[in-house]
């Protein structure tokens, strides 16, 4: 499924790093930053969120909620979150079921091996589950700036 500007969101529901399970509509009347990522500390990743934390309070202040999105379970989440002190929530979607709704559980191909995987990207949700924005090629080191430009 190609998701576009302008279109409802789909619905998800999972559980957090701490088993909570979080849905969108949880974030109803807010902006929320939606964003995808295949696995925790690795570099690009870490340095995605880590970017995130970094200019937490001033994507807080522009009104945005964030919330990231990996196969990766609980424990993993919990342990990433605790290592680079991470301010938001991660989902656990172990079956990638969240992915393949936004259509970012693709395949992929590392020297020459074909494997299902997560495509980097960011969803911006308006308050009202409507796609404002998607953000397709991410920079890594740099991600804020392309959420608050």
């Amino acid at each position: 499924m190609n998701l576009e500007i302008g279109t409802k969101a789909p619905n998800f529901s999972a559980p957090n790093q701490k088993g909570e399970t979080k849905s969108l509509a949880d974030y109803s009347g807010k902006k929320l930053v939606l964003y995808f990522y295949p696995k925790d500390d690795t570099p690009g990743c870490t340095a995605e969120a880590c970017n995130l934390r970094d200019n937490y309070k001033e994507l807080l202040n522009q009104g945005f909620e964030i919330l990231g999105v990996s196969p990766d379970n609980e424990a993993k989440h919990q342990k990433f979150i605790d290592k680079y002190e991470l301010p938001f929530d991660l989902l656990a979607d172990v079956d990638h079921s969240i992915a393949e709704a936004y259509g970012v559980w693709v395949e992929k191909n590392m020297y020459g091996r074909k494997y299902m995987g997560i495509a980097r990207t960011t969803f911006i949700i308006d308050g009202n589950g409507n796609i404002e924005e998607i953000i397709a090629k991410v920079n890594t080191k740099e991600h804020s700036s392309q959420i608050l430009k």
